[in-house]
This record gives structure tokens, sequence and C-alpha cells, in this order.
């Protein structure tokens, strides 16, 4: 956050997401800074968008970072899931992720040694825990979803 702080003007982009409803995509770290704090490296203030906090992963043992391809579990419908009810599989690389307080922005969760939030979605603000990009049909599915929404 320090570093987002520092480059890009934060005000104008809450202008045009907060105030004018400009749809967004947080991808994997840019979805961790959607919460209201962040643990890895201490506690950091979030963007505060999406009420929660970002955790170190609880996942029973099994190695961090969590690298490779998961399955999702959609929990909930949302314009940028469409389509995905039966290609789930994503490319995930993290050892943190979002515990949503509002649990009706939880769109889907993915399983890792314990469950976490892996898509999360609150009016024009879209969070995922994953990469799309490296997530082969089920990313170019989904980033089109998004593209659909966006215009």
């Amino acid at each position: 956050m320090e570093k987002i702080r520092s480059l890009l003007p934060v005000e104008e982009l809450e202008a045009e997401v907060l105030e004018k409803g400009k749809p967004i995509l947080g991808i994997c770290v840019g979805m961790q800074v959607l919460a209201d704090r962040g643990m890895e490296f201490g506690e950091h203030r979030g963007l505060g968008w999406i009420p929660g906090v970002v955790q170190r992963l609880e996942c029973s043992g099994y190695p961090l970072p969590h690298v490779g391809w998961n399955d999702i579990k959609i929990v909930k419908s949302t314009p940028l899931l469409k389509g995905l009810d039966t290609v789930k599989d994503f490319y995930f690389v993290h050892s943190f992720a979002m515990q949503t307080e509002e649990r009706g922005q939880v769109f889907a969760t993915a399983d890792y040694g314990g469950e976490f939030d892996c898509v999360v979605n609150r009016g024009n603000i879209f969070g995922v825990q994953f990469h799309p990009e490296k997530s082969q049909k089920a990313g170019l599915r989904l980033v089109q979803n998004f593209l659909e929404v966006a215009q």
C-alpha cells in the first residue's frame, strides 16, 4: 500500500471507482489491497473498499506459498463468473488471503488445507485471489466477463 499510495493518485482512483462507479478488478495482491487492512509484513491500512482483513493462509501444514492450480467453489452468482459452472480451475500464487467481513460479498471460495475467499464483489468493485491471465480458458472467460461488465 505504501508503494501504491506513493505512485498512484489514490484520491483520483477513489473518485472514479467510488463516486462515478467505474468498474475495477483487483487481481491477487490487487484484491488484497481492496480490504480494510492487511497483516503481511506488519499491519497496513488498505483501500477499505471491501470490508475485511488480509491474513496469512491457514493451510493445515500445506507449504506456503500456495502455488498452482485449484478449483474454485462458486457460492453465489455474479456476472464475473458467468459461464464458469463447469470450468473452475484457476492458477494461484499467494500466502495471504482476504477474510471478507460481509459474507454476502463473497462469490467464490477455494480450499488449500482450509477454505479462503477467492472472488469478491461489491457493486462495481471486483476482486480475485487467483491470476486469470495465467488460468487459460477459465481465466480468459473471467476477463471477458469483466470487460462486458465494464462496458
